[in-house]
């Protein structure tokens, strides 16, 4: 069976000075369609690289890397943003809307990028935020709701160009506890009805949320596996000091 997402011996080098930073190690990494996905690691683990790369904003040194089937490691940069209008919903720890535009206007901006006509952009974008339970909110400024509603709103944007994967990079970071709880079961819902959630934070409390944890560390991955599964949250040097003890 073909898998939606699949990377395949992915390596990406950057050159820091005389230092070469191995950001990926040769990294396999395969998604299928409906899976609630965690990429976790601290700071320097080489997920934000794996994030870049799996939302077509980046290519490896070497190694493939397919989304739908499609290779996308050796595209340019057109082609790139191409597939990210058609298969890919972002969603960001900022929100990144615009304060000018309303509710509904922020909703339909990637549609409007992608040459939809406004009859279909207004039916889309409304549907997504029905799904998030702001459609009442759609003529209102985003300073006019909460963080919370704000996240909500980008949630919608990601989801009303039906992609194929919705990729969420700490959607939760500029968000109290409460508010953040609310967001993930938003992104819970979404999985159950279907989508593809990939979901890139270094917070444990927030991955195992999700079904299946990914965790990298200097550029490899140490663990892939059920979230629920003790070892998921357990860095290897933790489990032999545990073993110590």
């Amino acid at each position: 069976m073909e898998h939606l997402i699949e990377l395949k011996q992915v390596y990406k080098i950057y050159q820091m000075g005389e230092e070469t930073v191995h950001a990926l190690d040769g990294v396999d990494i395969a998604i299928d369609q409906g899976e609630f996905v965690a990429i976790v690691g601290s700071s320097g683990s080489g997920k934000s690289t794996a994030m870049n790369i799996i939302g077509c904003l980046d290519v490896p040194t070497s190694g493939s890397y397919h989304l739908g089937g499609v290779d996308v490691s050796t595209m340019d940069d057109d082609q790139q943003a191409e597939i990210r209008n058609k298969m890919l919903g972002f969603i960001f720890q900022q929100y990144n809307l615009i304060p000018k535009l309303t509710v509904l206007e922020n909703v339909e901006l990637p549609l409007l990028y992608a040459g939809l006509p406004s009859d279909e952009r207004r039916r889309r974008a409304l549907g997504a935020l029905e799904r998030v339970g702001l459609a009442e909110k759609q003529k209102n400024l985003p300073s006019q709701l909460s963080g919370g509603q704000q996240q909500r709103v980008s949630i919608a944007r990601a989801l009303a160009g039906s992609p194929s994967v919705i990729l969420a990079d700490e959607p939760t970071g500029a968000l109290d506890s409460r508010t953040g709880r609310e967001v993930l079961g938003f992104l819970k819902k979404l999985n159950r009805e279907g989508d593809t959630v990939v979901l890139i934070t270094h917070d444990n409390s927030i991955a195992v949320r999700a079904d299946r944890i990914i965790r990298l560390q200097d550029g490899k991955i140490i663990y892939d596996g059920d979230a629920r599964d003790p070892h998921a949250v357990v860095q290897p040097e933790q489990a032999g000091e545990e073993d110590e003890l």
